[in-house]
């Protein structure tokens, strides 16, 4: 079973980009790899441990109801250097997909750096992947601009992350947001924006640190 879709998508994808998500397209050809189940079988049990933290500022949060493995979602490092999930090997993980032209994602970078100061370790990081596609410098200086003092830039011009989520209903537009295990296997993802320094979110995601 996939994870639910948000519905009526094409009613909104004119609207102001003030809306809570701002939606984007995806070539079908886009696919980083193949999304396999790998040893994530566990991840799913895990994640419907996580149901009754599901409100608040965290309400629309889909849990997954089925083994997703991420390990192998490709983007670069702020240098142009390869990196991918699998780098994070052990570590729960926040990935986020955002863009500059998106309104709502620009809103929520500021508490994503909350979220990646007081909390990011051993244990956990926030894996932010810009998907703009035309100057390369603009998410380098969106962040500069916002005075970001813990988020790391990684993006992928190509947008081939975000595809790859697509195919597997884990992605409907900008931003995204993905927990997942210390194995890579996905927990359940967010669609359109969240408070993510808020206590109910930081509950959620301590809660999935200690299942890791």
């Amino acid at each position: 079973m996939r994870l639910p879709l948000v519905i009526g998508l094409a009613a909104v994808a004119g609207i102001a980009a003030g809306l809570a998500v701002v939606y984007v397209r995806g070539g079908a050809d886009g696919n980083v790899g193949p999304v396999a189940s790998g040893d994530c079988s566990a991840a799913v049990e895990a994640a419907s441990l996580l149901k009754p933290l599901v409100k608040g500022e965290v309400a629309g949060f889909q849990i997954a109801d089925r083994p997703v493995s991420l390990s192998h979602l490709a983007f670069q490092k702020g240098d142009g250097t390869a990196a991918s999930l699998a780098d994070f090997g052990g570590k729960t993980v926040l990935l986020n997909l955002w863009a500059t032209w998106c309104v709502p994602c620009r809103r929520e970078m500021p508490a994503l750096d909350r979220l990646a100061e007081s909390e990011a370790g051993a244990d956990f990081a926030v894996v932010p992947v810009s998907i703009d596609t035309q100057d390369p410098g603009k998410p380098k200086a969106f962040l500069e601009q916002i005075g970001v003092k813990a988020l790391p830039l990684f993006a992928d011009p190509t947008t081939k992350i975000f595809s790859s989520l697509k195919s597997e209903a884990m992605a409907v537009g900008l931003p995204t947001t993905v927990l997942i295990d210390g194995k890579g296997c996905a927990l359940g993802v967010m669609s359109g924006p969240a408070e993510w320094d808020s206590d109910d979110a930081k509950t959620l995601i301590t809660a999935a640190r200690k299942g890791a």
